[in-house]
């Protein structure tokens, strides 16, 4: 296989996304839409992976603040990884992330954190990267569990559960809540201002951004007490998954079971939608090694199971790591 490595420019945005678009492994999350709303927070180091003069893969990253002998795939977002469209498969795989780590070596980086897409998201299984990374001798480092629900095998809510619909049913409206963002960005950020002493990852004005640019992928649903938000939920939408990227309630909310109807409502939106998977999002601290137990049982409790977001380190310092199979 010879590969080409060029670095990401900003007059390939347009091909980069229609490249996202028909590959079997890229969400919104890998887009340049998506990832150029930093602005100039991060430095670049993405590439694009070509064969014969056509793209193959693309390979989303950016310098870590503070410290640009490390890069991140991708520090912005959730998870990164090697993106294609089904056909960089196997030793292929190997010889692409071979390629990227000598590329970085060769320019200084000493460590590459690799976020791969979690199972449940691509359209075809496409973990030939987890396996390229154990033979480039990556070591995992991060691990975080979501609670998922499969939509085609779900198990049945818990008692507590459907007590709490029922109550929440008595007095709760669950409506789409774009005009109400404002509304339920105040809840998100008192949430975790009170419980964690932490802000949000986006500002108002991103998530407000996030969601002009993705107005068919970014939804809000939100939930009415007497004509006002008391709760909500933010989802990034994908072909297979809907992901709660953000989940909140006022005092008067959790008092009325305001989730148990948002949640009910999203997952009878999802199913109808064609969704496979319904992704609570993870529930852990201090880099993963902790589990809130109670945060990951309420979602779990709806009918889903653990999916992991993982992250793997790559140490370039020596080298780029070889499992002696390269490129030709």
């Amino acid at each position: 296989m010879s590969l080409e490595l060029l670095e990401y420019r900003e007059e390939m945005a347009t091909d980069w996304d229609t490249f996202c678009a028909r590959a079997v492994n890229a969400t919104l999350l890998h887009t340049r839409r998506f990832l150029s709303y930093h602005g100039e927070r991060f430095t670049d180091a993405s590439l694009v992976l070509v064969e014969d003069g056509r793209w193959v893969g693309l390979l989303p990253a950016a310098r870590v603040p503070g410290n640009p002998s490390i890069i991140v795939s991708h520090p912005g977002a959730t998870f990164g990884g090697l993106v294609h469209d089904g056909r960089l498969l196997g030793h292929r795989t190997i010889d692409a992330l071979s390629a990227a780590t000598s590329y970085f070596a060769a320019r200084g980086v000493t460590t590459l954190l690799y976020k791969p897409l979690p199972s449940i998201y691509p359209l075809l299984p496409a973990q030939d990267d987890l396996y390229a990374l154990f033979r480039l001798h990556a070591r995992r480092v991060r691990c975080d569990l979501s609670s998922t629900i499969d939509l085609s095998a779900r198990r049945p809510p818990s008692e507590r559960r459907r007590r709490a619909l029922k109550k929440a049913h008595k007095s709760v409206a669950v409506e789409v809540g774009g005009p109400r963002l404002p509304d339920l960005w105040a809840i998100v950020e008192d949430n975790l201002d009170r419980k964690y002493g932490a802000r949000a990852v986006h500002s108002p004005a991103e998530m407000a951004e996030l969601a002009r640019r993705f107005p068919d992928a970014i939804r809000s649903l939100v939930a009415l007490v007497d004509g006002r938000v008391e709760a909500g939920v933010i989802l990034f939408l994908s072909s297979r998954v809907w992901h709660a990227q953000y989940i909140a309630s006022s005092e008067r909310g959790y008092e009325l079971s305001a989730l148990d109807a948002v949640f009910d409502r999203a997952l009878q939106d999802a199913t109808a939608m064609g969704a496979r998977y319904f992704d609570f999002g993870t529930s852990n601290e201090d880099e993963g090694r902790v589990l809130n137990d109670g945060l990951y049982r309420f979602k779990s409790e709806f009918g889903g199971g653990g999916a992991a977001y993982e992250t793997y380190e790559l140490d370039l310092a020596a080298g780029a790591p070889s499992d002696g199979h390269a490129c030709s």
